[in-house]
């Protein structure tokens, strides 16, 4: 007899209905590939175990709470909340780089003064605002993509993994809202520069 694998989305419903085995079967399914991407971030055994426990506790909340959106892409949407929690480790975990003051070295000549001045911060900040503008009116996939890239910092391999779309269709996508934000640009004269 074939054995017949049942789709995570009915196993996300049974374990929302009070099927806790249903979660397992998802975990067991999923895990090899989630803490595979999770290790390669942080190449520490240690924190992969504890963000790969972080990220199925906030899957359990998420499910338990009702307020998860079945849209047939569960292992995208874990693989999404396990990237967050990386990208907050990292946050938390900054190090900071040691200097020593020597008769040759003063800290000071490595310190500057990068900090916009109040208007240029203004101009910074309107062009962002234009631009989340313009980058709202692509489409849903071209969207998804850029924002990924540019704002999360992600690679192309990995935002294939999340959309479930291979590489090359994820780099024609970036293509494409590049394309499409610069005819917007060119068709309203539109100067995003500080």
């Amino acid at each position: 007899m074939a054995n017949i694998q049942i789709p995570d989305a009915l196993l996300v419903q049974d374990y929302v209905a009070g099927n806790e085995e249903a979660l397992a079967t998802l975990i067991k399914r999923h895990e090899s590939k989630i803490y595979g991407f999770i290790y390669s971030k942080v190449s520490d055994r240690d924190v992969a175990n504890d963000i790969f426990q972080d990220t199925f506790i906030k899957v359990i909340k998420t499910l338990k709470s009702n307020s998860y959106n079945e849209e047939g892409k569960f292992l995208p949407w874990v693989m999404r909340i396990a990237h967050n929690l990386i990208i907050d480790y990292f946050r938390k975990n900054k190090k900071m780089p040691l200097y020593r003051e020597t008769e040759e070295f003063s800290v000071f000549s490595i310190m500057t003064d990068d900090a916009l001045t109040i208007e240029n911060q203004l101009i910074a900040n309107q062009v962002e605002m234009d631009l989340q503008k313009l980058i709202e009116e692509l489409p849903e996939d071209q969207k998804e993509v850029l924002v990924m890239r540019m704002y999360k910092d992600m690679s192309f391999k990995e935002i294939s993994e999340i959309t479930g779309v291979s590489i090359n269709t994820s780099l024609g996508r970036m293509r494409y809202a590049l394309m499409n934000l610069r005819k917007v640009i060119d068709k309203h004269q539109i100067i995003l520069t500080n």
